[in-house]
């Protein structure tokens, strides 16, 4: 096991620095240029929903509190995801979120922080880039968002979220490495 992580870092640094897509959904030739099921077993891209969008803060006290049940699609979505602890940080109630992109996770700085939150109709989440791990976007897998790939510290995107449903997203460059993330919109 030991071997294998160490073979996996290997080619997860190669990749970063050659910038070379070795890893699924770091690119390749899918044929359709959409999103990729990083090909492992019982991994789940369902939709995220129609549209909506939400606001996430981050800041605060940091606990990963839960507000209320994990959906099952959640949990699905973000299990080979480093930095889920297998809660959502519930920011119900809060108007904006903000989520770190390029924060801690998966081998280097390929995560969103927190990886889920939980939010309410109307909230607009703000994505922060911290300027690490390489260029990265996020990208709603139901297609209700997506930014451009920025590697530059303070970069910012929005979205609000409208409707009410789970929104799951990814770093086109680094799905594969597991720095995806969802927004759970009551």
């Amino acid at each position: 096991m030991s071997d294998d992580l160490n073979r996996r870092t290997f080619i997860r640094s190669t990749a970063v620095v050659s910038g070379v897509g070795l890893l699924a959904g770091c690119g390749g030739s899918s044929g359709d240029g959409g999103a990729d099921d990083g090909g492992s077993g019982g991994e789940s891209d369902g939709d995220a929903g129609d549209g909506s969008s939400t606001e996430t803060t981050s800041g605060g006290s940091g606990d990963g509190g839960s507000g209320g049940q994990v959906p099952a699609e959640v949990s699905d979505y973000l299990s080979n995801v480093g930095n889920f602890d297998g809660s959502v940080v519930d920011e119900t109630g809060s108007s904006s979120v903000e989520v770190t992109v390029g924060a801690e996770g998966n081998g280097g700085n390929y995560a969103f922080a927190p990886a889920a939150v939980r939010v309410s109709t109307g909230t607009t989440v703000t994505w922060t880039w911290t300027g690490q791990g390489a260029g990265h976007n996020v990208v709603d897998e139901g297609g209700a968002f997506e930014s451009e790939t920025v590697t530059e510290e303070g970069h910012e995107f929005t979205h609000t979220f409208e409707s009410s449903g789970v929104y799951q997203y990814y770093c086109l460059p680094h799905k594969g490495l597991g720095m995806k993330g969802a927004i759970v919109v009551e």
